[in-house]
Order: structure tokens, then C-alpha cells, then sequence
């Protein structure tokens, strides 16, 4: 098999998918979680199906997510190449910019696949100062 390359890894980032729609939120300081347990995708680099389950957690601002817009988005991933870490990252991105929440995270749990179970969780919260990673020292 041949060696990652940058299409691999930028495969489905930027590909147009379906609107996520919103309607007005009526009440305020709650949360909404959303289980996806049917996620598929495919890896871009084996053209193998990755299978998983997608959770959304958001406080909703001004408006909230419309489920059955939603539905057809996340159906939308079924045939496209992506990785699992840019699915979760692509899927906050797009969710927040259709519903601009107070706070939102995506988790994804995929099956197992080589012995291996990966859980990749992304989040947006706009108040809070981004993480500082630190760099591991090779003594």
C-alpha cells in the first residue's frame, strides 16, 4: 500500500455538504445531546467503511438545531472519504457555524478496526483561552 499523502489527509475536509438547519431557541441555560449511533464513513486512504457513533453536546444560543437537516448532513458522510479525526473536526466546524452556540463538543467513538479503538472528541467554547500543548522532551 502506498505512503499517506497530503490528499489523503485533507480528503473530504472542504467537499459541500448538506445545510444544517436551525430554528429560534425559546428558553435559555440548558443543554442538548445528540446520539448518532449509525455514523459511517469511509477511510480515504483504504476505501474501507469506518463505522461509529457520533455524540453532540451543545448550548444552544439563539437557535437550535433542526434533527431531520442534521440527519441528511451526517447521512452525507456514508460515502466520503475522510479520517476520523478530521469527520469529528469537520462536523463541530459545520455544526457551529450553522448554529453559532454558546458552547458545543463532537465525540466520535469508532468501532474497532485492527485491534484498535479510537475516540476523538473536538469542542468550541469561545470563552475559554485554547489549550497549550506541551512539548515532550526526548531524554
Amino acid at each position: 500500500m502506498s505512503e499517506y499523502t497530503k490528499k489523503h489527509a485533507r480528503a473530504g475536509i472542504d467537499v459541500p455538504l448538506p445545510k444544517i438547519e436551525c430554528f429560534e431557541n425559546q428558553f435559555k441555560n440548558y443543554e442538548i445531546t445528540i446520539s448518532i449511533p449509525e455514523f459511517t464513513s469511509v477511510c480515504p486512504r483504504t476505501g474501507l467503511p469506518d463505522f461509529g457513533t457520533i455524540t453532540i453536546q451543545y448550548i444552544p444560543n439563539k437557535c437550535c438545531i433542526e434533527l431531520k437537516s442534521l440527519k441528511m448532513y451526517i447521512l452525507a458522510y456514508r460515502n466520503l472519504g475522510i479520517f476520523y479525526e478530521n469527520a469529528v473536526n469537520r462536523i463541530l466546524r459545520d455544526f457551529v457555524k450553522a448554529s453559532k452556540p454558546i458552547r458545543a463538543m463532537v465525540i466520535g467513538e469508532f468501532n474497532v478496526r485492527g485491534g484498535m479503538k479510537s475516540t476523538i472528541e473536538a469542542t468550541y467554547n469561545p470563552k475559554s483561552p485554547p489549550k497549550q500543548v506541551k512539548k515532550l522532551n526526548n531524554a
